[in-house]
């Protein structure tokens, strides 16, 4: 999903077409979308990039820069602290901005953006200070010596393919926000996708389309579960284009499984090894082992039995050894 969302609303048309859709027009009336720049980089917490996916891009507001913060949601549940996580992002875009500008000493304004698909609509706070811990009484009293960040929702859930439909979104965007929509465990995926078939004709068409289309099927493939002939059928029925892309996307996941399997293998020699060394280890300096130590031995991490291995040489009895 993060590779199909960087992809896709990576291209500055696409991630304009967005912004129209979704921001306020008041607000949209000021930034002069055409000249939306990619800022490269990501301020996601490395722990939660499984999470979270984002985007930076700079854009004139009303003769200022500006920049337009935005991030998906990857998970089918919400995080329910996204206001304060948005708000540390968005400290570290302006950190970001001031070592890229050294002795300046105002900020850009930042625009957050959070595009959200689980199957139920958003429930959690959507600003900071309905996370504080704070009777009512007692927030009007300090309301104004607290931050007041708020970010700006795109709820997946709430939009029906009517409304989809009738968002002035480019066709990669629109299929793309359908996809989040429908197609994570769907088995009827290719049926759905009878329906978007203009859409997804008009995405071959554009500059670049073949790449941005290879990329929605990566994305099917990896988290649909439509037959693999019914999902055949539905592309060829786009056109050879369409078919020549369908057969080098399976040719190139087929590819990475096999490269990941040998990965794979690799490391599971490299285990055994360590575990097998750490065996030997073991009996020369305890004795015959119990099978009960044999099998916890073999069935480590490769980390544990570097940490077990290490412990061997100071250790003086095989219990203090595998703690």
């Amino acid at each position: 999903m993060m590779r199909v969302f960087r992809r896709i609303l990576g291209e500055t048309a696409n991630a304009a077409s967005q912004l129209r859709a979704v921001l306020p027009d008041a607000l949209v009336g000021r930034l002069e979308l055409d000249r939306l720049s990619r800022v490269s980089g990501s301020f996601v917490d490395t722990s939660l990039r499984w999470r979270h996916s984002d985007l930076l891009f700079t854009v004139p507001l009303a003769g200022r820069e500006a920049l337009v913060y935005v991030l998906v949601e990857h998970q089918s549940s919400e995080d329910p602290l996204m206001a304060f996580r948005m708000l540390r992002y968005l400290v570290r875009v302006w950190d970001h901005y001031l070592s890229e500008h050294p002795g300046v000493n105002r900020l850009p304004a930042v625009i957050p953006l959070v595009v959200h698909h689980n199957r139920r609509p958003w429930a959690s706070p959507t600003q900071v200070m309905d996370l504080l811990d704070l009777d009512p009484d007692v927030t009007d009293a300090v309301r104004e010596y607290l931050p007041r960040f708020e970010f700006i929702l795109d709820d997946l859930a709430c939009l029906d393919e009517q409304a989809l439909r009738a968002r002035p979104l480019t066709a990669p965007v629109r299929v793309t926000l359908l996809l989040l929509k429908i197609a994570a465990g769907n088995p009827g995926l290719a049926d759905d996708l009878q329906r978007w078939t203009d859409d997804l004709r008009a995405v071959l068409d554009q500059p670049g389309g073949v790449e941005q289309f290879v990329a929605l099927l990566r994305y099917i493939e990896l988290v649909g579960e439509a037959p693999a002939d019914e999902l055949h059928h539905l592309v060829a029925t786009l056109g050879p284009e369409a078919e020549e892309a369908y057969v080098t996307t399976a040719e190139m996941l087929r590819a990475e499984g096999r490269a990941e399997g040998v990965a794979r293998g690799r490391a599971e020699g490299v285990t055994r090894g360590r575990a097998g060394a750490l065996v030997q280890l073991l009996i020369l300096k305890f004795g015959p082992l119990p099978q009960a130590v044999l099998d916890t031995v073999h069935a480590a991490s490769t980390d544990q039995l570097e940490t077990w291995t290490a412990s061997v040489l100071t250790a003086d009895t095989l219990e203090e050894t595998l703690s």
